[in-house]
């Protein structure tokens, strides 16, 4: 009897135990919880907000809200159910990060066919507002987000093209037929291109990654693509390439201050020698101007008269005058 009552006593120390142990349980403040009943999740009737997608990817990634258990506790759940604890603050993984491979890099083609090594980091969160498809959509979200993220930066970096460049080099209107087109100046360089707008490149991957909350329940707050790293033969002929262009760029400078110096100077010349002509130009107009008034106000004797009195200063500084006298002569009996 005694044997009874303890093997009784221990079952219910067991069963107490193992109920504090497992059935209750806290959520940390950084963690939201979901509980499943036999690994089915309590649905609510409110719908998730629609994610940002298109077309029949919307219907697809249509997910139900689940209820979820906030930070807090101690909480009881039975032992039939399991709960689900997920972080919910912002975290950070390197892009060549694999779960089925070790690689310290990611490796990507250019557009001019160049191999070349890709690091950095992506930061993200989880959705709290959309838990189930990270829990219950696919087995391992934050592998299918990098798979994701990594096939469309070797998609952009297969395209990329400097839109500076395209700006002063493509221009249908001006540019010539015989002159190369833009995608042929760059040939060659798209390595230098993609180190020059890292953060156009790390702008459009954020884009391009907003429908990863939708698709997976994982938002993308980050891209940060730090390092385009060519092989080492190439990395030399592309320092080569840049000191080449770096010299050009340096003598183009030069000349294009040469000729707005000249041109400066040219533009001064003939400012110069207006300002002369209009000087010279001056009297003249206001003598014209003055025997105008004269005649007009006194008439042809009074211009006549004018002009006499002036001949006289001039007479007293000339050494020698000539008169020039004319001869009148009869035609027809009438002088």
């Amino acid at each position: 009897m005694f044997f009874v009552y303890g093997l009784l006593g221990g079952l219910l120390i067991y069963t107490v135990g193992r109920v504090v142990v497992t059935c209750l349980y806290t959520v940390r403040p950084d963690q939201r919880a979901v509980v499943t009943s036999f690994g089915a999740v309590e649905i609510l009737e409110e719908k998730s907000p629609p994610p940002p997608l298109s077309g029949d990817e919307r219907e697809r990634y249509e997910f139900p809200q689940v209820r979820v258990v906030e930070p807090g506790g101690p909480y009881f759940k039975f032992p039939w159910q399991e709960v689900h604890k997920v972080s919910v603050a912002t975290q950070a993984v390197d892009v060549s990060w694999d779960p089925s491979k070790k690689q310290a890099t990611i490796e990507a083609v250019t557009k001019d066919n160049l191999t070349t090594g890709v690091n950095g980091q992506i930061r993200y969160r989880i959705e709290e507002n959309n838990l189930y498809p990270y829990l219950f959509g696919v087995t391992s979200p934050l592998e299918h987000v990098m798979g994701y993220f990594v096939s469309v930066l070797r998609e952009r970096i297969a395209n990329f093209v400097d839109p500076k460049g395209v700006n002063l080099l493509s221009n249908d209107d001006e540019q010539d037929e015989n002159q190369p087109s833009s995608v042929e100046f760059s040939e060659g360089v798209s390595i230098n291109d993609l180190r020059k707008n890292l953060p156009l490149l790390n702008q459009y991957m954020e884009e391009q990654c907003r429908s990863t909350g939708g698709r997976y329940g994982i938002e993308l707050d980050a891209a940060l693509i730090t390092e385009i790293d060519p092989p080492p033969e190439v990395d030399r002929a592309l320092s080569a390439i840049n000191s080449t262009r770096n010299q050009v760029a340096a003598d183009i400078s030069t000349a294009r201050a040469d000729a707005e110096q000249q041109i400066t100077m040219s533009a001064r010349a003939v400012e110069i020698a207006t300002n002369n002509a209009q000087a010279e130009v001056a009297p003249l107009r206001e003598l014209a101007q003055t025997l105008t008034t004269i005649k007009s106000e006194g008439g042809a004797n009074c211009l006549t008269s004018y002009l006499r009195n002036l001949r006289v200063p001039l007479y007293k500084r000339a050494d020698r005058i000539i008169h020039e006298e004319k001869n009148n002569h009869i035609k027809g009996g009438e002088v």
